[in-house]
């Protein structure tokens, strides 16, 4: 991973109309975003709302001022975009019924493995759990950051993500008949 303040002087020479720079600052993001969006959302959508994350953060680079790094700003603006998505999505109705996550792996009978199942644990996390967990424990932003990126107090976030890995490990062993190797892969 490149390191944030590389990241931001890459967002700064972009803001200045660096084409190169802007470059660099796409390449050096686009997984995290990416992965962050599949953890909001669904990975299905997750390819277009990065796309749509870099067309407003391309668009905001000139007003950037490396107040925040450059990564954390990003990730507020990619959070905004997964927000409108699923206020627009829950606006309209639903045309075609989706299978169930659960019903499709499980066709063959050949379970989960590790890590689909930790995905789709992490998925079922209330929204907010699931953003701090994923921003913090996932894409590695200190608790600051997170506090920043999801617009909350930090002790909201150090909340938000104990109550989630409490809430991965009973998930984990009730999944497992609760086995001690569950907690074990849970915690670490």
């Amino acid at each position: 991973m490149t390191d944030d303040t590389e990241v931001t002087s890459w967002a700064l020479e972009a803001g200045r109309g660096d084409r190169d720079a802007a470059a660099a600052f796409v390449r050096a993001t686009q997984q995290q975003v990416r992965r962050f969006l599949a953890a909001l959302v669904s990975p299905v959508e997750a390819d277009d709302l990065a796309q749509e994350t870099y067309l407003r953060a391309l668009r905001s680079l000139p007003s950037f001022a490396g107040r925040s790094s450059a990564r954390t700003w990003l990730f507020s603006i990619a959070r905004r975009v997964a927000v409108d998505h699923v206020r627009a999505a829950t606006s309209r109705p639903r045309t075609i019924p989706m299978a169930d996550s659960h019903d499709v792996a499980d066709a063959d009978g050949s379970g989960f493995d590790r890590q689909v199942a930790l995905e789709q644990l992490i998925a079922a996390l209330p929204a907010d759990r699931r953003e701090a967990f994923v921003v913090t424990q996932v894409l590695g932003l200190s608790y600051a950051e997170a506090a920043e990126v999801c617009g909350c107090p930090v002790g909201t976030i150090r909340s938000r993500v104990f109550r989630a890995r409490e809430d991965l490990v009973v998930a984990l062993e009730t999944r497992s008949g609760g086995s001690s190797d569950t907690r074990d892969t849970a915690v670490s």
